[in-house]
């Protein structure tokens, strides 16, 4: 394929790199990255040459492992030239995602080079692997990149719309968007998409004590056609004037279920002194990083720290894994179906094994209420409409009223947790927009000092 150095061994050729770097899920923005292959491994495509690279970024502020399928395609209309050969990103190749589709809801082996394989892990899938025709790369993505893959049955027919995620960083550990959606689904619940198969990686890595890393590489689930998520659903009703007390109130009661069907299928575990003293050292440690970032917020941290201070004498849920980066946009309205929620993956400035650790669940529900907060704060930022801030109070009521009752029990022993966990999102939100939307800054800048005044008052 051309895509290694000469004379640099493993090292990437400055055409690749200069690709690699301008892709939305290439996390490094500083010029010439320096990039080797640690490993890889083929997969079957008929009449050329597909492999899958495991890619390290050596810079020292964004040291990160990427997954790079290339196939040999000099025809293709996205092929990029290397010199020598032209090759085209996998997920665009549609007999690439036919391979590994087959790879995930059929088992077996890729094999590679001995430093890398991925092995195939039929989850929910009965009987043999679909016939795939058609396949195309959702856009709008960043961190990952999603394949809609059409299929057929032995007979021919119309079979079920697949949904491919490849999970381009990668990291060690098993990624929680497939333990958790497939143990939700294998428990019967249709609030998330159902999950059909997996494909696990493992790769060198001498940071482990054997040398090996291993994690998924990619998951195969229920596509759910003409579908709108929350996030639009909501904002149309809130530029609309449309009351969402009904929606949100069922919202509640879905997050509630999900909630219930994680602590029954995974292990939970008490909300002693020493869980509760590290939480509350994370949102400090949090607290202080956004100060750092946005200097205005300095006079209120007095304040902050007061209120996440008073949650440790609150009552504490037990802990659990939870959806971990819970917003409107991770939920889908489904006709017939309800809501259905997607995307467990957690924080995407968390690692990996921070997001695989049980948390209190009503980090979820901080969550989408600072959501609703955002749909409020988007009609005052685009349309300097300040009719948004009834509208998401009435909706975070209602929320709240449909959650407290699909769990059975009243919220109000957890009030000074949950505002303290409000305010730590608020917080990790002032972070990002700092980072990435700097326009969007002030919803969250003004959450946290109305949540800091509220909660001290």
């Amino acid at each position: 394929m051309g895509i290694l150095d000469d004379a640099g061994g493993s090292v990437v050729t400055p055409r690749l790199t200069a690709w690699i770097a301008r892709q939305r899920w290439f996390a490094n923005h500083a010029p010439d990255p320096r990039l080797t292959v640690i490993g890889s491994f083929p997969l079957h495509v008929p009449g050329t040459e597909a492999r899958t690279l495991l890619v390290q970024d050596h810079s020292p502020d964004a040291r990160a492992l990427y997954q790079v399928p290339l196939v040999d395609r000099p025809e293709h209309p996205d092929a990029v030239d290397l010199g020598g050969s032209a090759v085209v990103d996998g997920p665009r190749d549609r007999a690439w995602a036919a391979a590994l589709v087959e790879l995930a809801l059929g088992g077996g082996t890729a094999a590679g080079d001995g430093e890398a394989t991925a092995l195939g892990e039929r989850l929910g899938w009965v009987g043999p692997p679909p016939a795939v025709t058609g396949a195309r790369v959702l856009s709008g993505e960043q961190s990952n990149t999603s394949v809609i893959v059409t299929t057929a049955t032995e007979d021919g027919g119309p079979g079920p719309t697949v949904i491919v995620k490849v999970f381009r960083a990668l990291h060690h550990g098993e990624n929680p968007d497939v333990v958790l959606q497939s143990a939700i689904a294998a428990a019967g619940s249709t609030r998330v998409p159902a999950t059909y198969g997996a494909v696990l990686g493992e790769w060198p890595d001498p940071g482990r004590a054997d040398g090996r890393a291993r994690g998924h590489l990619a998951v195969a689930q229920e596509f759910l056609a003409d579908t709108e998520d929350a996030w639009r659903v909501a904002l149309d009703a809130a530029r609309g004037g449309r009351d969402f007390g009904g929606p949100a109130r069922d919202l509640g009661a879905a997050t509630a279920e999900v909630h219930q069907v994680l602590a029954a299928a995974l292990p939970t575990l008490p909300p002693d002194p020493a869980a509760k003293r590290a939480l509350l050292d994370g949102m400090r440690s949090r607290a202080r990083q956004a100060v750092r970032a946005l200097p205005s917020l300095a006079a209120t941290a007095d304040r902050i720290d007061a209120v996440l201070s008073a949650a440790e004498a609150d009552d504490w849920p037990p802990f659990q894994r939870i959806h971990g980066d819970y917003h409107l946009g991770q939920v889908l309205s489904v006709p017939g179906r309800g809501w259905v929620l997607l995307d467990f993956e957690g924080e995407p400035l968390r690692p990996m094994a921070e997001r695989s650790e049980a948390d209190t669940p009503l980090r979820d529900v901080a969550g989408m209420l600072r959501s609703f907060d955002y749909v409020a704060g988007t009609l005052e930022l685009e349309d300097d409409d300040p009719s948004g801030r009834a509208w998401a109070d009435s909706a975070r009521s209602a929320f709240l009223e449909g959650y407290a009752a699909g769990l059975g029990t009243s919220l109000a022993p957890h009030a000074r947790l949950l505002a303290a966990l409000e305010l730590d999102k608020a917080l990790y939100e002032c972070v990002y927009e700092v980072r990435n939307r700097p326009a969007w800054l002030p919803i969250p800048e003004r959450a946290v000092h109305r949540l800091a005044r509220r909660s001290a008052s």
